[in-house]
């Protein structure tokens, strides 16, 4: 049995203004519906409620300062409660226990001060079941590509999670009524989504950057090539004269943004030369260029 001073942490000898400044205080951090995912808070706010309900009625505090009913209002023993003409009256004055009595029109009160009238009274819900943290690692490409993952849940059963648009790593996707039972129902899965890197390709916000290698020929000349994207590969065309550093677009093939619409995969075009290639060496050793590359660079 709770002791209403103590739940409230108020003394014994506290005001009635004291009594209704500590609820206040207390209610606004544990109302249940700036809790909803908390049982514990809703469990609490209960407690305070019915502390505040006790010791705002002045018969039930003095029933209760002179030991005759428990912080639970429960007689304390077979004869409390009995007055002069031998009637026996509740320790909640005729109406039982609970949230319900003389308080309610104060507590309205209350809860319309401290939200603005946003709250109703009401008894906490029933706890609901705690919820239950899992965390999936997403390949690169299935992120990008939002391909459903199959993730299997604490009891066993499998789901194929959808992928949101705009993942990144810490992404949180929660899946109602997957969590522990309740009284007040099942809690929450949790899913913290943590997006894997790649040999070649990398993030860029919704865009995906990869550095491919073009042959000396293909960069002079022009060619068209085959390119991996997220989604497989396609085939892009080199522009005659490309330079290494050149970078090109392929629409829509980067990850899905927060509206739904993807970005794009920017190729970066980097001239690949053989080594010891003697057509090549001599080639260069007949080739004249007059032209400063780094003249753009002040040198």
């Amino acid at each position: 049995m709770a002791d209403p001073y103590s739940t409230l942490g108020i003394a014994r000898d506290a005001s009635d203004a004291d009594i209704k400044k500590a609820y206040r205080k207390l209610a606004k951090v544990l109302h249940p519906d700036t809790n909803p995912d908390n049982p514990k808070a809703a469990e609490r706010f209960a407690s305070v409620t019915s502390a505040y309900d006790m010791l705002s009625d002045k018969g039930k505090r003095g029933q209760f300062d002179r030991g005759e009913i428990d912080g639970d209002g429960n007689p304390t023993s077979p004869f409390a409660g009995m007055r002069g003409g031998g009637g026996f009256r509740g320790a909640s004055g005729g109406g039982g226990g609970g949230f319900a009595g003389a308080v309610d029109g104060d507590l309205g009160d209350i809860f319309e001060g401290l939200f603005g009238g946003g709250f109703s009274r009401r008894a906490a819900p029933l706890a609901k079941g705690a919820n239950v943290n899992y965390r999936l690692a997403v390949p690169f490409v299935d992120a990008a590509a939002m391909r459903a993952q199959r993730i299997t849940l604490q009891d066993g059963k499998t789901i194929d999670l959808k992928i949101p648009a705009g993942v990144e790593n810490g992404t949180q996707v929660r899946l109602a009524g997957k969590g522990q039972p309740g009284n007040g129902g099942n809690g929450d899965a949790i899913v913290t989504i943590e997006v894997g890197s790649h040999r070649f390709f990398t993030r860029d916000g919704d865009n995906v950057r990869l550095d491919l290698p073009v042959t000396l020929a293909e960069a002079v000349l022009g060619a068209k090539v085959k390119v991996p994207t997220v989604d497989g590969p396609v085939m892009l065309g080199i522009p005659k004269g490309a330079t290494s550093g050149k970078t090109l677009r392929l629409k829509g093939k980067g990850f899905a943004g927060k509206s739904g619409a993807r970005g794009d995969q920017l190729v970066t075009l980097m001239i690949d030369l053989p080594t010891e290639d003697a057509a090549l060496i001599q080639f260069a050793e007949s080739w004249q260029d007059s032209r400063n590359p780094r003249a753009d660079i002040g040198v």
